[in-house]
């Protein structure tokens, strides 16, 4: 019996394609194909009241508990040697874990210009550990006035505090615009982005965040969002900064908060960030006083489900 070539081929194909190939519904996945992929903080481990927790136990965790990177603590390291950096990134990459942010302080609200000057070899020497370390991120401050007594002082004012007598706020922006623009050159040569965080001081609201921000046209400088860190009208300040937003880090309090406790409706976020088309990581900051070993795995199924 003589076969058609061509009309079994079309045959067959259509009989496969019914069989293998399921429905757009069935293949559709959230989010566009993919939810974000979820970061810890070595922060969630340490809050600066015990002893430090390695940042090998944390990478250890993360790949334990399925999660993809690890956002890095610089106050949390054990030292800047090469041979520890290189310890960090091997132990990373033989857990199967990427190395995804060096989140380090700095303060350039200073009328000082000997301190802005540190504060800029600091934030540029902090670069340079992370591109050792094959990290593609810094959280960067823009600093704070500093007329708070304590750093409890200033979180039992809502982080607000009075501007240094003498000086204004536009000095301050301007302080801090021009030290982060004496940044920027060194950031495009390691090819590390500077991500600008709600972290009290001028950008303790989206407004000075923003003004930051728009005040620097340059791809090196993106913003970072964290949850936990607008306490008046979050949900609207949130919304503002995320067009922006390069990097999230996802503040949870289970045990309570070790200075204040925010009740965050995850999905809410969630909807934020995907209409405005992140696709970047989500790193969990757990800043509760429960115990990391219970309220990590905690927040993680909560993040989870927020963008499942």
């Amino acid at each position: 019996m003589k076969i058609d070539r061509r009309n079994f081929l079309t045959t067959l194909g259509a009989s496969a394609a019914a069989t293998v190939l399921p429905s757009a519904a069935q293949t559709a996945e959230p989010h566009g194909g993919r939810r974000p992929k979820l970061g810890l903080a070595t922060y969630s481990y340490w809050h600066f009241r015990t002893e430090r927790v390695p940042i090998e136990h944390v990478i250890e965790e993360a790949a334990r508990l399925e999660v993809e990177g690890v956002d890095v603590l610089h106050r949390q390291m054990d030292n800047e040697e090469p041979q520890y950096l290189q310890k960090l990134k091997r132990h990373a990459f033989l857990h199967g874990v990427d190395l995804i942010c060096l989140s380090i302080h700095q303060d350039f609200v200073t009328p000082d210009l000997e301190e802005r000057k540190q504060n800029i070899e600091h934030t540029i020497h902090c670069m340079e550990l992370a591109h050792e370390m094959g990290i593609p991120s810094i959280r960067l401050n823009s600093g704070r006035w500093g007329t708070s007594s304590s750093f409890d002082e200033l979180m039992a004012n809502r982080g607000i505090e009075p501007v240094l007598p003498g000086h204004t706020e536009d000095e301050g922006f301007a302080w801090a615009i021009d030290s982060i623009e004496k940044c920027l050159k060194r950031a495009e040569e390691l090819g590390v982005l500077m991500a600008l965080e709600n972290h009290w001081g001028l950008t303790r609201t989206s407004k000075g965040l923003l003004r930051i921000r728009k005040a620097i046209d340059s791809p090196w400088l993106g913003v970072l969002m964290d949850t936990g860190n607008f306490l008046d009208d979050t949900y609207a300040q949130l919304e503002e900064i995320a067009p922006y937003v390069n990097f999230v880090q996802a503040k949870t309090y289970f045990g309570g908060g070790e200075w204040y406790t925010l009740d965050l409706d995850y999905k809410r976020i969630a909807g934020m960030l995907i209409k405005a088309g992140y696709k970047g990581y989500i790193s969990i900051e757990f800043e509760g006083k429960e115990a990391p070993e219970t309220g990590v795995p905690k927040s993680i199924q909560l993040l989870r489900d927020a963008f499942a």
